[in-house]
């Protein structure tokens, strides 16, 4: 598929088929067996969706704050990053470091994701890479500057998202879910892994 250019976000429409992507569920499934989804906190109440992850660290939001640990809330620490998650990131990243997080985000036919940045990283020179599994989602992007203007853009499943260079920093979100748009799921849903560099 043609890569698409927005905002100096890459996209890369249909990157996934769907075997690619029921095995990519597969391997998803088994890290949620040992780190399952929980629902994060932040100062305003709890997210609307439902995160784990996988790798040296996973993303904590709590009335603490915003962190990365190297602990599931249960104690125990994060699986390993799935060999079929590892295989995006070294063929679409261009980096010379793997992954040290995989952030696991389930949405149900409710939740979004206010725009946000990813800034709890200590390397923005490593690209943060998004997977799109399931229904369609209204991604929106922004600059680095919250009140830039913004443009949207349908993500379906099996496309993939790279944010590198000046959109790193840049202001992204998850608007709505366009239910039923996707049977990879039964019961629907979207499921959203990104991969980052921690350290």
């Amino acid at each position: 598929m043609t890569m698409i250019d927005i905002k100096d976000f890459r996209v890369f429409p249909g990157h996934l088929d769907r075997p690619a992507q029921e095995t990519l569920v597969a391997a998803v499934r088994d890290v949620l067996r040992h780190a399952p989804l929980f629902r994060p906190r932040t100062r305003r109440g709890p997210m609307s969706v439902r995160m784990s992850a996988a790798g040296d660290f996973g993303w904590i939001s709590d009335p603490k704050g915003y962190r990365y640990e190297a602990h599931h809330p249960d104690g125990q620490p994060w699986p390993p990053i799935p060999e079929p998650v590892m295989s995006l990131w070294r063929d679409l990243a261009d980096c010379p470091r793997d992954p040290e997080c995989c952030l696991i985000n389930w949405y149900d036919g409710d939740a979004r994701m206010g725009l946000h940045q990813d800034v709890d990283e200590q390397d923005f020179d490593c690209p943060v890479l998004s997977v799109s599994l399931g229904d369609e989602a209204l991604f929106r992007m922004g600059g680095t500057d919250r009140r830039d203007p913004t443009t949207s853009h349908w993500l379906k499943s099996g496309d993939v998202v790279l944010l590198r260079g000046a959109s790193r920093r840049a202001f992204h979100g998850i608007d709505r879910l366009r239910p039923g748009t996707s049977t990879l799921f039964p019961d629907g849903g979207r499921l959203n892994l990104t991969l980052r560099v921690v350290t």
